[in-house]
């Protein structure tokens, strides 16, 4: 189905007010339709921008609070999950800067895979995430990037193009390393925490808005 800002808000605003007080933030929100520079990335059909005194917390780990209020109002409602990727949270254009980093990150990772011949693992990152590795460096002929791991360990490798596929590195005794530069080599390359079992390959207001919780 087709999402509007008219059609989505009193059914965010039956949920969200509320979750936003009980929790204690001082947020506020307000639906737009957003202009995507990048849609073959993420192309929504609504984005939920967020501000107020608390929107560093929401940013904070890599926007996991932000994506966590993200799909906890999924559910509540009631989207189904292929109807997820339309509605996108956002604050102070988190979704557009990362989209950059990731991108600028998977170039220099790229760099250093032709220099040394040596594949290399990305940390964990979310199937938005991984989409745009994927996507930037579609056209190389000299390497491949493909995802690997499962759940919540799922990861991008880039790999050189005449070299098999890698295992996914063992997890942390303490469980996966928060989304975020690579797995072992000097490069930190700052990359996700956001598509196929080979995946790959906001702006200014137009509705209204809705002020969440004070």
């Amino acid at each position: 189905m087709k999402y509007t800002v008219d059609s989505l808000r009193p059914k965010l605003d039956c949920f969200l007010p509320s979750l936003l007080e009980h929790a204690g933030f001082e947020l506020s929100y307000q639906l737009q339709a957003p202009e995507n520079p990048h849609p073959e990335v993420e192309n929504p059909e609504v984005t939920v921008q967020f501000s107020g005194s608390d929107v560093e917390l929401l940013l904070a780990n890599r926007a996991e609070l932000l994506l966590a209020l993200e799909h906890l109002s999924m559910e509540a409602m009631h989207l189904p999950p292929e109807d997820h990727s339309l509605i996108s949270f956002d604050a102070n254009d988190y979704r557009l800067l990362r989209i950059e980093e990731l991108r600028m990150s998977a170039l220099a990772a790229a760099d250093k895979v032709k220099r040394t011949h040596v594949p290399f693992h990305f940390n964990p990152m979310t199937s938005r995430e991984r989409r745009v590795i994927h996507l930037a460096l579609r056209e190389e002929k000299e390497l491949r990037s493909e995802s690997v791991g499962v759940g919540p360990t799922r990861a991008v490798v880039i790999v050189p193009a005449d070299m098999p596929t890698p295992p996914a590195p063992p997890s942390s005794p303490r469980g996966p390393r928060p989304s975020g530069g690579a797995r072992g080599g000097p490069a930190r390359h700052g990359s996700g925490n956001r598509p196929p079992r080979h995946e790959g390959g906001n702006r200014p207001p137009r509705g209204g808005g809705h002020s969440g919780n004070r």
